[in-house]
């Protein structure tokens, strides 16, 4: 009965891959966002786009190259960033949303810098995910340590 319920209200009951796969799109949606908001892809971005990808949800190849065609349809259709921050605070816990933000500087730094809209974009997610801003400076910190770069600029 409560599953013909959801079916009237708003579709089929979500099965427990669905929020798997939500939760990795709205991921992979943000860190695309983030490798694009400087104006240009580099390699290095693309690349580490997808080691992140692989590494934090253990993604083949073939399945990382899905996920990352149906995030970028999805965060080129987008008109903000609540889309994907409304999935990903519902989903995850605080260590999950503290990793997201960490994964975010991580793109960030991948071509050896980070500017001003990469930077806001990471304030932006932080803000809607509930991470505040000593968590995401400290996170930045410990990414700019890891990659060798000079830290906040």
């Amino acid at each position: 009965m409560l599953d013909f319920l959801k079916s009237l209200v708003g579709g089929a009951a979500e099965a427990p891959g669905d929020r798997a796969d939500e939760v990795r799109v709205a991921t992979a949606a943000l860190l695309i966002h983030a490798s694009h908001i400087d104006g240009a892809v580099h390699p290095q971005e693309r690349k580490r786009l997808e080691s992140l990808l692989r590494d934090h949800f253990g993604l083949d190849a073939h399945e990382i190259a899905r996920l990352i065609d149906e995030a970028s349809a999805r965060e080129r259709d987008a008109v903000d960033l609540f889309r994907f921050t409304n999935v990903l605070n519902k989903k995850l816990d605080p260590e999950g949303r503290r990793a997201l933000v960490r994964m975010l500087w991580e793109i960030s730094y991948a071509d050896g810098h980070i500017d001003a809209f990469e930077s806001n974009l990471v304030w932006r997610v932080s803000e809607l995910i509930g991470i505040d801003a000593r968590e995401r400076v400290e996170l930045r910190r410990q990414v700019a340590a890891a990659s060798g770069s000079e830290g906040d600029r």
